[in-house]
């Protein structure tokens, strides 16, 4: 204590004595940093040795181009948001990682990027034993992976099983890929139940890599069968509108909860309805009616007449129920939304559905 005492006093002595400047100034130790960007230079790319093997990272974020004032204005607006394109060179499928998760990102609709990944199992030589392509669902039969990724495996002999989920991504006609693997001893007849936590990490990051491979060779070839012209992709059987017991509007969805976490995502699209996030594990997705993706005026401002620009945040809720799923609108977790508002959402998504 009696250290740190004794430097404060130097540093209010220096301080005082010889001015701030050294501080504050605009060559000062704390100096304001917040216009360094206006002066940065491009420094040339980091050179890699000519053996190495590497693999291209394309920006989450990339930045926007300049945007140039129009005549006669003369103080800058900040625009709103708009959706990410597609860089021409960076490819429309990338791969994302957060923690120990690892998924691809397609730039396309789920119902283009099936037939890519139904096409993936049969590169590999695996069987299908399920699809379901109103889930976004393939599983491989159980059989000995190629030999280029047994390595990943403390069994080489092992068999495995793939699970490869395709989902709604965020974005508008996004998907989000995700792949998973179930392992047993070579020789066993057992079907043991998917595992909660991946028994083999290094291999799924290896077939998600050998997947983004296939499908960026693939992307100018894609099938020209849509899913969606056969409205089997994210089809519920039956969706009707309700109102519980203190009369507050529900969506009744007569399906399983995956099917119709998928269906909504879609149908949210189809309406034009911002999505702002979600959170799966939750069963939740984060609207915005104020505007739509592409920063036009949202849902309320066309359907209730509001003209002011607002944010207008509500939570889609799924709730899984012994007949199917429960769909309600909230404006948190304990505030349900006005009725007026849900009855025009969750009848708006009803009609796409159908």
């Amino acid at each position: 204590m009696k250290r740190l005492a004794g430097f404060s006093v130097l540093a209010l002595t220096l301080a005082t004595t010889s001015g701030c400047g050294w501080l504050w100034g605009e060559e000062g130790y704390f100096r304001d940093r917040g216009s360094d960007y206006l002066t940065a230079r491009e420094t040339p790319p980091m050179q890699v040795p000519e053996d190495a093997r590497t693999r291209r990272l394309d920006p989450l974020l990339p930045v926007p181009p300049a945007i140039a004032l129009p005549e006669g204005r003369t103080a800058f607006e900040i625009p709103r948001p708009q959706a990410l394109g597609i860089d021409a060179q960076a490819g429309a499928f990338s791969l994302q990682t957060s923690g120990e998760r690892r998924w691809l990102l397609a730039q396309i609709p789920p119902a283009q990027v099936w037939p890519q990944a139904r096409a993936f199992f049969d590169e590999l030589g695996l069987p299908v034993a399920s699809e379901r392509p109103e889930r976004g669902e393939l599983i491989s039969a159980w059989s000995v992976l190629p030999r280029g990724f047994q390595r990943h495996l403390r069994d080489e002999s092992a068999e495995a099983s793939l699970r490869l989920r395709i989902e709604p991504g965020v974005q508008r006609n996004s998907s989000e890929i995700f792949l998973a693997s179930n392992l047993r001893p070579a020789g066993s007849v057992a079907v043991p139940e998917w595992p909660r936590r991946s028994p083999a990490p290094a291999l799924e990051h290896a077939l998600l890599e050998q997947l983004l491979e296939h499908l960026n060779s693939d992307a100018g070839r894609a099938s020209s069968v849509s899913l969606l012209a056969e409205r089997r992709f994210d089809a519920p059987s039956r969706v009707r509108l309700a109102n519980d017991a203190n009369g507050q509007p529900l969506l009744l969805m007569v399906t399983d909860t995956d099917r119709a976490w998928s269906a909504l995502g879609r149908a949210l699209q189809a309406a034009d309805i911002r999505i702002d996030d979600l959170d799966r594990s939750r069963r939740l997705y984060f609207i915005d009616l104020a505007a739509d993706s592409d920063g036009r005026p949202g849902l309320l401002s066309r359907l209730l007449g509001r003209g002011e620009e607002r944010s207008e945040r509500y939570q889609l809720s799924l709730t899984p129920m012994a007949s199917g799923v429960q769909v309600s609108l909230r404006e948190d977790a304990d505030t349900p939304a006005p009725a007026d508002v849900a009855r025009r959402v969750l009848s708006l998504l009803q009609e796409k559905l159908n």
